[in-house]
């Protein structure tokens, strides 16, 4: 994908869905025509630079600094990167949820045997699920806004260090109060997918993001799902400390990967490239730069404060979440109530947990259902940018969800 220097990238759809070139359009003279998609685009980036020019002019910095902006180097982002660079980051990406939530539901498949060793209730065992998932989900809320302000890759990095360091004292726990108080550290410590999805808005222009977005959830999902199905093993033939050292392994070889990834954050990016200007002789900042960053308790207090005044100030957000909740909600209470259902036909652990494969399979079937919905929707944008509202995109969510409603009324 190329981008010319200081303008948006034309809207290439069919690099994006790898179509041939007999579907794209074509002038009369035989050279490759701007669909309407990439005139709006290329109009689009002109009047947002003849606007922050103008904005620049009447602000006349005091200072006499020069902003540098993001149409000033746009093709220094992370929208300009090629395709196959923002899929490789993607599936690292992808990597890194799939551990975080491994983590979240894995525990599961240990509490039997950690009830026996510590000699409590199997509910009491249960209690180690619980706050972890408690502390995960105000954990990727604190996460979000600093990855905004400081970048993905240091936020992601530190996340994933304390994730893994948490799984140490777990694993050498001489009692259960150390496993419960390490496993809520453990889920304060999880950014999840407030991050993860963050990294898809800075690649990808938000009308070109539905493919990439139904990978980051899918591997969410994924991950939820894959902990039972290894845990029956697990539980079976090693001792419960495995529950975390397996945790612990998984974990430190995504963080591994992870290391290798480039910053995507734009405001990051700009200052870099800002800071390598000036060392040519251009004398320029970035907005972070001009504005500098106050560290005191006010400003943490506003960046941790900014996901919850979402909810109430922005009703999709706060009812898509709980949509959200409640499809996690029912992914662990069937990983605590597969074993009571289950042993009525005599299953045991491995059994109970190969019993969720067709849970994933539920779920790549619906990861599926939307390529070809996604599909129309870019091929229409591709024609007239203007032609679909934001939440035409979740129509076929509403038929999807309407699925989730039947199954369980038909468990009864």
């Amino acid at each position: 994908m190329s981008a010319s220097h200081g303008s948006h990238p034309e809207f290439d759809i069919s690099q994006e869905l790898g179509l041939s070139d007999g579907e794209k359009q074509e002038a009369p003279d035989g050279t490759a025509a701007h669909s309407p998609a990439s005139q709006s685009r290329a109009c689009h980036g002109e009047e947002r630079q003849k606007e922050e020019g103008a904005d620049g002019a009447a602000d006349g910095r005091a200072d006499g600094k020069v902003e540098l902006k993001e149409t000033d180097c746009y093709d220094k982002l992370g929208f300009s990167y090629p395709w196959w660079k923002k899929w490789t980051i993607l599936t690292v990406v992808v990597m890194v949820q799939i551990s975080m939530n491994f983590n979240a539901s894995f525990y599961a498949s240990g509490i039997t045997p950690i009830a026996k060793h510590f000699h409590i209730a199997k509910q009491a065992a249960r209690v180690g699920q619980m706050d972890f998932l408690i502390a995960y989900g105000f954990g990727s809320e604190f996460w979000a806004p600093w990855s905004e302000e400081y970048g993905r890759w240091p936020v992601m990095q530190l996340s994933l260090f304390f994730v893994n360091i948490w799984q140490i004292p777990c694993a050498l726990a001489p009692n259960f109060g150390t496993i419960v108080v390490c496993r809520a550290l453990g889920g304060l410590s999880s950014a999840g997918g407030s991050v993860t999805l963050g990294m898809v808005a800075d690649m990808w222009e938000p009308d070109r993001q539905q493919y990439a977005v139904a990978y980051i959830v899918f591997a969410s999902v994924a991950g939820s799902v894959v902990a039972p199905i290894v845990g029956g093993f697990v539980t079976t033939f090693l001792s419960w400390h495995w529950n975390f050292w397996l945790q612990l392994i998984l974990g430190g070889f995504v963080q591994a990967v992870h290391f290798w990834v480039p910053e995507t954050r734009c405001s990051i990016l700009v200052t870099r490239e800002a800071r390598k200007r000036r060392k040519q002789g251009e004398e320029v900042y970035s907005g972070d730069e001009l504005k500098g960053k106050r560290v005191d308790i006010k400003y943490f207090a506003t960046l941790w404060a900014r996901p919850f005044v979402m909810f109430v100030r922005e009703p999709i957000v706060l009812w898509l979440s709980l949509l959200s909740g409640f499809s996690d909600a029912l992914i662990f209470t069937f990983l605590q109530s597969y074993e009571p259902v289950y042993k009525q036909w005599n299953f045991n652990t491995i059994t109970i947990g190969l019993a969720f494969i067709p849970i994933m399979v539920g779920y790549i079937l619906a990861w599926f259902s939307f390529l070809p919905w996604i599909h129309r929707h870019c091929r229409v944008l591709e024609r007239d940018p203007d032609a679909l509202q934001p939440e035409v995109r979740l129509y076929w969510l509403l038929w999807g969800r309407s699925l989730t409603f039947a199954s369980l009324a038909d468990s009864q």
